[in-house]
């Protein structure tokens, strides 16, 4: 049962790998504990970079799956199921060519009205976090971060089948089916949460 498992997993991962152009290769997703999200090297560059810390718990019943996550270059993990919206969450990785053309619109859109819906980003089925971290600086990015270099994720409500996905948490702990990220502005990034979340910014 549990090979079968895994052979899953490792096949969603060379699925959701091979979707982004300029994705990463690497067909088996390795173990959480074989990735070090949290260092020292990565906790000066994240607090460089001004990355917000990870969201504490806001609810004991929230629309998202029981799993935690560690947060990207240090600090508190992240209990999903804890946390509450309106909220944009964006599945990405520092391989994929349109997540990094995406994370400025999405870093402006959080300057701008994250005060009004959170975002979270989730490096996923990424082993260099380093080069995830640096990304994420050169793109302005400072909303909270956190990794799951093992796709621990796929199989749940927040399965992905491609680089960058969108899932939105409306304020009633209803969770979005997924949609395909890409976006080139801000404009694009506030009429996508608008459609999604049914609200005007």
């Amino acid at each position: 049962m549990r090979r079968a498992a895994l052979a899953l997993v490792a096949l969603a991962v060379l699925v959701v790998t091979s979707a982004c152009h300029g994705g990463a290769t690497e067909l088996t997703p390795p173990n959480e504990s074989n990735v070090k999200v949290d260092t020292p090297a990565y906790r000066t560059l994240k607090a460089r970079a001004g990355i917000e810390d990870c969201p504490a718990a806001a609810t004991t019943d929230g629309g998202l799956p029981s799993k935690s996550l560690p947060c990207l270059g240090g600090g508190r993990r992240v209990d999903l199921s804890t946390l509450k919206g309106p909220l944009l969450l964006n599945f990405w990785a520092a391989s994929c060519g349109p997540c990094r053309k995406e994370m400025p619109a999405l870093a402006a859109f959080y300057k701008k009205y994250g005060d009004r819906v959170g975002v979270l980003g989730i490096d996923s089925a990424d082993t260099q976090p380093g080069s995830a971290l640096e990304l994420a600086k050169r793109s302005g990015v400072t909303y909270p971060l956190v990794a799951d270099p093992g796709v621990d994720l796929q199989g749940t409500a927040l399965t992905v089948r491609g680089y960058p996905t969108f899932f939105f948490l409306s304020a009633d702990g209803t969770l979005s089916k997924p949609v395909a990220g890409g976006l080139a502005s801000l404009d694009e990034v506030v009429a996508l949460v608008e459609k999604q979340l049914g609200t005007r910014l």
